[in-house]
């Protein structure tokens, strides 16, 4: 299962469609385009178990860049082309990274990161300068390199200090490019994915699971209808238009589909959908049931992490039964424990740890590695929850008050560390709170040096500072001001106590 053999057997079949433009990578063209990728990379110098990273928006040559990366036997780092120079230099230096792979749309970033990071080669789509890579491309020929060796992504999760932390798994035992995987095993059987299906992506590529579940697609031998950016009205007509059988989404694209004007919704025919995927965030149970109402029992949830160290899983029908649960796990044995390791009984709420998944190792942090294992040898996310009398798993908690926002990982420690470099702040505190539509926003709740600056103008000094650093995404969208935040006597920010409050709890004390 590879594009490479699906370009032999069915050259002509899209591979990649770009929902704005309609235009299409067919799988003679990805193969093409990927061993030139490959040869790019040996003709600079990198060899199997070297390190390449992207930074591009749903970009038509993406997959150009991950399949070139995976057939050269390099680990791939998607960047989030939302991030800036300072963020996105931090995770080129963390991963080893020696050669990005961008757009000219990301030229003031790139500029900047020039000067950051020297020794990264860049090559820019669209570029003029000596970066272009039109015709370094052009140059290479378009035929396997004599090495070709089974590579993977490593992607970045939270970290200790609130910098994100990269999962480095080891490389497929199989040197096969075209050896099958969990994931593709798990789309075929739990989710139902066809071979040959029509897939739409409505999310950012460089996230975990569409960057993966697209590339299962691929080694399935179906296309991919890319969305640029996501629209709710437009994927309802992209379903309609290309006959998607198969979708993953966040809980809140439900959400925004929903809202739409019940005669806008019900004009699209989505009947072709056989599977719509959902993770990365909880779904309020409100919203599944309406969209179980509207699409019908075909949609399936799973609960995992980057780290491969559990997979759950939960279809329509026993979620239904079991409303609110994640599902049982297809990977991994679940374990919920207290605050000694020990397993706590079944319907009781603790940390949740899996048995028997891959080994959790994060790159350049021995610290966080040593503490997603407990005594057991189990392994955790850091997540909180519960299981019920069935073995279906619930979530209760987020993992260390990370916030998602719209699908997306946002951590509130490195947004702490710049608010209090403010000269005017003594203390910050940054949370989640509900949001209708993103399912969570940014809450910065601050101790001002003097609280006569509290109001909307200081709010607005905050932002722009704020904004010089961070991503839009990590700037607050509320900021509010307190005289003392929630501390223990060690000094310890007791960040529950804010966000109970935020969410609407009652009778949270410090313990």
């Amino acid at each position: 299962m590879h594009p490479y053999l699906h370009a032999q057997e069915n050259p002509d079949k899209a591979a990649v469609i770009m929902a704005s433009t309609g235009a299409v990578e067919t799988y003679r063209e990805l193969d093409k385009a990927t061993n030139r990728m490959a040869q790019l990379f040996r003709s600079q110098g990198l060899n199997i178990g070297d390190t390449v990273a992207v930074f591009l928006d749903n970009h038509p040559n993406f997959f150009d860049f991950a399949w070139g990366a995976q057939r050269a036997g390099l680990y791939y780092v998607a960047i989030p082309s939302r991030l800036t120079a300072e963020e996105a230099s931090y995770i080129l230096s963390d991963s080893g990274a020696s050669l990005l792979v961008s757009s000219d749309a990301k030229m003031d970033v790139l500029d900047e990161l020039r000067t950051r990071n020297p020794d990264v080669k860049q090559y820019v789509y669209g570029a003029e300068d000596d970066r272009a890579m039109e015709p370094a491309l052009a140059a290479m020929p378009d035929t396997p390199i004599a090495d070709e060796r089974h590579g993977t992504d490593m992607l970045y999760s939270s970290g200790t200090t609130g910098r994100p932390k990269g999962v480095r798994i080891p490389f497929p035992e199989s040197e096969d490019i075209a050896a099958p995987n969990a994931l593709v095993m798990m789309a075929q059987g739990a989710f139902g994915f066809q071979p040959g299906c029509t897939y739409l992506s409505p999310a950012p590529l460089y996230h975990a699971a569409p960057l993966r579940w697209c590339m299962t697609v691929h080694k399935m031998g179906g296309t991919v209808i890319v969305m640029e950016k996501f629209d709710p009205e437009n994927a309802l007509s992209l379903i309609e238009k290309y006959k998607v059988d198969v979708s993953q989404w966040v809980p809140t694209h439900f959400s925004r589909m929903l809202k739409l004007p019940e005669e806008t919704r019900t004009k699209y025919d989505v009947s072709s959908l056989t599977c719509a995927v959902h993770a990365a965030a909880p779904c309020p149970i409100p919203v599944k049931e309406k969209m179980i109402e509207w699409w019908g029992p075909i949609i399936r949830e799973y609960y995992a992490g980057s780290e491969g160290n559990g997979f759950t899983f939960i279809n329509s029908e026993d979620w239904l039964e079991h409303k609110g649960s994640v599902g049982k796990a297809l990977l991994g044995i679940v374990h919920i424990c207290d605050e000694n390791d020990d397993e706590v009984p079944v319907g009781e709420e603790g940390q949740i740890y899996f048995e028997g998944g891959a080994p959790v190792k994060y790159h350049n942090d021995p610290e966080k590695t040593k503490a997603a294992h407990n005594k057991h040898g189990w392994t955790s996310l850091g997540d909180v929850g519960k299981v019920d009398e069935d073995g279906f798993l619930y979530l209760t908690d987020r993992k260390s008050f990370m916030i998602i926002s719209g699908g997306v990982n946002i951590y509130p420690q490195e947004i702490e560390n710049l608010l209090v470099t403010h000269p005017k702040i003594i203390d910050a505190a940054v949370i989640g709170a509900p949001d209708e539509d993103m399912g969570e926003k940014v809450v910065a709740v601050v101790q001002p040096a003097d609280m006569a600056e509290a109001g909307d103008a200081f709010a607005q000094e905050l932002e722009a500072y704020l904004r010089q650093t961070l991503s839009g995404v990590k700037v607050p969208r509320q900021i509010d001001f307190r005289a003392e935040l929630p501390r223990v006597a060690t000094g310890k920010l007791y960040k529950r106590l804010l966000r109970d409050e935020y969410w609407g709890k009652t009778g949270s004390k410090i313990v």
